[in-house]
């Protein structure tokens, strides 16, 4: 169990998906501190992502899926809010993003690291025995895999009690932010928040595709 008081938000009710109808960076901030459950974990996430939607959206975002409009796997990102959208980087890590904004609006916000605060063996079988516990579920592609997140997973319900990965938002924590990492459009947008001080936040690296710093907006 995590016992740092910062990261032991106090629970809201369910009704949280109106909570996160609102732009994702609100949504990014108010996810922090936030507790994923999912088949036989409980994590308090504290390292998330921001994204936008096409270039005639409210928040036009050139390294967002959704960015060239809506078709397959991309229209979870178009709510309703406090749905999961799944997909595979790279063609083989699982990532997870929550849902906000409004129905039929893009945007989402991805989950980058977080605690485990219980169901440590669980995380541990699915990640390996040498993992260090801090690593767990460190990158959106370690989380998901700690958590039992799949693609199977995506437009689900995040705030449905029977559903076998939910979301509790809790109260909001202090956010330091800076540019999202490994993006090679958008990248100095500083759209990345994260907790501070916390070993399982994964360090930021700038996609070498990317313009020089100062270049991209």
């Amino acid at each position: 169990m995590v016992e740092d008081t910062q990261l032991s938000p106090e629970i809201q009710p369910a009704c949280g998906a109106d909570r996160l109808s609102v732009d994702p960076v609100r949504a990014a901030r108010l996810l922090l501190g936030a507790q994923l459950t999912g088949r036989d974990v409980t994590a308090t996430i504290v390292e998330v992502e921001a994204y936008g939607g096409p270039a005639d959206g409210p928040w036009p975002d050139s390294a967002s899926h959704s960015f060239r409009g809506r078709g397959g796997r991309n229209t979870a990102m178009y709510g309703p809010p406090g749905h999961l959208y799944t997909y595979r980087s790279h063609g083989i890590h699982v990532c997870a993003n929550v849902v906000c904004a409004t129905d039929g609006v893009a945007a989402a916000v991805l989950l980058r690291a977080a605690v485990i605060d219980d169901g440590v063996g669980a995380a541990c079988e699915r990640r390996g025995e040498l993992v260090k516990e801090s690593a767990l579920a460190r990158g959106p592609g370690n989380l998901c895999s700690a958590l039992g997140i799949e693609m199977g997973d995506n437009g689900l319900d995040l705030f449905d009690p029977l559903a076998p990965v939910r979301l509790s938002l809790g109260r909001r924590l202090r956010a330091a932010e800076g540019p999202r990492t490994g993006v090679s459009k958008a990248a100095d947008r500083p759209w990345r928040f994260w907790v501070a001080g916390r070993a399982e936040v994964s360090p930021y690296r700038r996609s070498p595709r990317a313009p020089a710093p100062g270049d991209s907006d």
